[in-house]
């Protein structure tokens, strides 16, 4: 198997990266990245030389080089994504480029050279908010977006879906909640908070901090997506969750309890625009004829996320002074380009 994966120097998708070369020996990897802010090849440190993993810096809106990068893949797995709704919310155009017009070109792509498998990986966002007494999302749950991130996560599901009805393209989507684990970029809540009790600086929390959201640990996450992968039915939208309701006032209470870091360290601000209240998912289908559950507990994921931050200052160092855009070069320099 040869699976093109896109966005494989992001979080969740370098996660994903190092599961296939760890424990799919016979599979070869084209990682697909633009290696903008969140994207780090420090990420996948340890496989700089791995033959099986090739590293391709390019724009998933670029039609011309995703069509030369992915001939040869037998599946193609799309995590790449402009996906922090702060960031949404100030300019939504590289949101509309990158989650609707890239995978518009990458749905192209796939059709022109007859993948075999095509799972688009996108966000419980897409359902919109529930009130606290509501029942959980279901995959049949219509689509109701709130702001401008998850309006093109949507657009993006609803093309690829069309792809599988038009075109009979095996596309299979999966939608997932909150992720947490190493190597995620700074800007989210966990990491953030974290890094920010490290320093004895202020923790701001959103309004009254009462939102509610599922936490998947990534390992989970990921296991899911190359359960759907392998087993998945065309066609299909799969729900991966950890059916794990956490407030986030009270995960960000356990982070500061795990580093001994005092609450008058959290700071109240002002609410994010259009801010959903409460997200949930019923696992459904992956559960039930796919037969996959999540193994990690969020305690004790938590926990040992909080370890994995301690135990690499140097990453998130380097995160924070930019200081990983030199390792990138360092590392790869010209071996980028499509061969």
């Amino acid at each position: 198997m040869r699976v093109f994966v896109t966005g494989g120097c992001g979080f969740i998708g370098s996660n994903f990266v190092r599961l296939l070369l760890e424990e799919r020996p016979d599979w070869d990897v084209v990682n697909y990245d633009l290696l903008t802010y969140a994207g780090n090849a420090e990420n996948l440190a340890g496989h700089e030389d791995n033959p099986r993993h090739h590293l391709v810096r390019g724009d998933v809106a670029d039609a011309p080089h995703v069509l030369a990068a992915m001939k040869g893949a037998d599946a193609v797995v799309h995590f790449a994504a402009e996906s922090h709704v702060d960031r949404s919310i100030l300019d939504s155009g590289p949101f509309v480029r990158t989650n609707v017009i890239g995978t518009q070109v990458l749905l192209d792509a796939a059709l022109q050279l007859g993948i075999g498998r095509y799972i688009q990986i996108s966000t419980d966002e897409v359902y919109g908010a529930l009130t606290p007494d509501e029942p959980p999302f279901t995959e049949t749950t219509p689509l109701s977006p709130r702001n401008p991130y998850s309006a093109t996560k949507a657009g993006a599901d609803c093309l690829a879906l069309a792809y599988y009805e038009t075109h009979k393209l095996p596309v299979m989507v999966t939608r997932c909640p909150n992720n947490y684990g190493p190597r995620q970029f700074p800007e989210k809540l966990i990491p953030l908070m974290i890094l920010n009790a490290l320093a004895d600086e202020p923790l701001p929390v959103y309004g009254d901090g009462m939102q509610m959201r599922d936490w998947i640990h990534v390992l989970d996450h990921n296991r899911a997506i190359l359960t759907v992968l392998e087993k998945g039915t065309p066609g299909n939208v799969y729900h991966v969750g950890a059916e794990n309701q956490q407030y986030n006032m009270d995960v960000v209470k356990m982070i500061l309890r795990e580093l001994n870091k005092p609450e008058t360290l959290i700071r109240h601000v002002e609410d994010r625009k259009g801010h959903d209240r409460r997200y949930a998912m019923a696992l459904g289908k992956l559960r039930d004829e796919l037969h996959w559950h999540p193994r990690i507990s969020f305690e004790q994921g938590l926990a040992d996320t909080i370890a994995w931050y301690l135990n690499n200052r140097s990453w998130w160092e380097n995160i924070r002074s930019g200081a990983y855009m030199v390792y990138y070069e360092k590392q790869y320099g010209s071996r980028l380009e499509v061969k």
